[in-house]
């Protein structure tokens, strides 16, 4: 049984290796993304995707933070830097305990207070989630970065049931249509490179297209997130720096190594 993983000190993105060996490969994610001389994307399709209101089901709370699962179905990602097709299997976000740093991609050494990820497999190639997986292509993450602003309506939607889902193994359902591309910004530049899952197994599976341009969300919203716990309701409160909340679950960035990131300005 692989020790519980998290992000104090004893269990945190440093000790991840002891039990994911993947998590210490050449192709890793997060990256610090440095604009300058990076190559661009000829793209012979635009990014384009399209994604079904009615078919976000629920939201979780798996010890982390909050994960939001889709039917994917009837959901399309395609063009860019992919081949194929690819639908939405969940959405999910990282932060940090206060709103200067919590994404897990930095720009030039910018952070953000947060980092949305909408989270695809490959099902022109693959069958099912699990096995798109275990293949370099098999993945597909838009990455969003956050910052302090006005409230974000469709975040809401998530923020509204935060509440039923305070401790670690609750999930709640999501009434109403939820629209996942409200949560992507206007303007659709992006990063992109071929890296990994940012928690473990960390497996280095993901296409990951990084958006330029931030979306904000609310400080009321950013701190009902940091209101989460990581702990089951049933267990004792670990007695660690966050005293059980949910306050920083972003892994730090890793080195791009032989890896070309590419930039389109679409």
């Amino acid at each position: 049984m692989a020790l519980d993983w998290g992000y104090g000190p004893t269990n945190g993105p440093n000790t991840w290796p002891q039990c994911y060996p993947e998590a210490a490969g050449q192709k890793q994610s997060p990256i610090d993304i440095n604009p300058v001389d990076l190559k661009t994307l000829n793209a012979n399709k635009k990014l384009e995707w399209k994604y079904v209101p009615e078919n976000t089901d629920d939201v979780s709370n798996p010890g982390y933070g909050w994960k939001v699962h889709v039917h994917g179905h009837g959901s399309e990602l395609t063009g860019g830097p992919l081949e194929g097709k690819y639908i939405l299997e969940q959405f999910h976000c990282h932060w940090g305990e206060s709103n200067d740093k919590g994404s897990e991609h930095t720009i030039n050494g910018q952070t953000f207070a947060g980092e949305l990820h909408l989270v695809h497999w490959n099902s022109t190639k693959y069958q099912s989630f699990g096995e798109a997986a275990q293949h370099p292509d098999g993945l597909c993450v838009l990455g969003v970065f956050l910052k302090p602003g006005k409230k974000h309506d469709e975040i809401e939607k998530v923020v509204a049931q935060l509440e039923k889902i305070e401790f670690k193994g609750e999930s709640t359902k999501i009434f109403g249509p939820l629209n996942p591309a409200l949560l992507l910004p206007e303007n659709s530049g992006y990063y992109t490179y071929q890296g990994s899952l940012t928690t473990p197994p960390c497996s280095e599976c993901v296409v990951w297209i990084v958006f330029k341009e931030p979306i904000e969300v609310s400080n009321e919203q950013l701190t009902a997130f940091r209101n989460l716990k990581s702990y089951c309701k049933e267990d004792s409160c670990p007695c660690d720096e966050f005293k059980g909340y949910v306050k920083s679950n972003f892994r730090p960035t890793l080195p791009v190594g032989q890896r070309e990131v590419k930039e389109c300005r679409q």
